[in-house]
């Protein structure tokens, strides 16, 4: 299974859980992505906190490609990295759906017969903003372990229809700033 693939090579990073989503092959994820491999950070083999990461990540994979790929970046910059380090688990069918810090409006790209549904989005929660996408509420999911939560997320968002026009990667930059991810703490 592919994630487990991902897990075992140290690209998942911050695991809040990788778990079995209700279907046979199947697994779902969230914590944060690699997009670049680590360097190694010491004798005794462990590694660096990769230098660009997906923050908030939510995978869902079938067999060696992944149904489900959400997340937020901060530089629309990185989504090169993004379909380089995944490009074998991509397929036209994925539903990926990334939230852009430094986006300015809604776009989509595609890479390697992927189309990726572009979203400017400064603060706020992936996972949040994928349930009302979905039309899912806490209730839809109570008493369900982590991974069947993905995938009932998964199967909400079947009809979703990004918005945006269809851009290349380098008209898609246009439509960047310098824009910085807002961060909520403690008070």
């Amino acid at each position: 299974m592919i994630i487990k693939q991902f897990e075992e090579r140290g690209l998942l990073l911050n695991i809040a859980f990788v778990q079995e989503a209700g279907k046979p092959d199947t697994l779902g994820f969230r914590g944060r992505l690699a997009l670049v491999e680590a360097e190694a950070g010491d004798s005794a083999g462990n590694r660096k906190t990769p230098g660009i990461v997906m923050e908030q990540t939510i995978l869902l994979s079938q067999g060696d490609h992944l149904k489900l790929l959400a997340g937020s970046l901060d530089r629309l910059q990185d989504l090169p990295a993004l379909v380089e380090m995944y490009h074998d688990a991509l397929t036209p069918e994925t539903l990926a759906i990334i939230y852009v810090v430094n986006a300015t409006t809604p776009m989509q790209v595609e890479f390697n017969g992927c189309n990726f549904a572009l979203i400017p989005m400064q603060e706020g929660v992936v996972w949040n903003e994928l349930m009302d996408v979905a039309g899912l509420d806490k209730a839809d999911l109570k008493k369900k372990g982590s991974g069947e939560k993905v995938m009932i997320l998964f199967n909400g968002l079947g009809s979703y229809k990004a918005k945006g026009e269809p851009l290349s990667f380098d008209q898609a930059l246009t439509h960047t700033a310098d824009i910085k991810r807002v961060e909520r703490g403690a008070l």
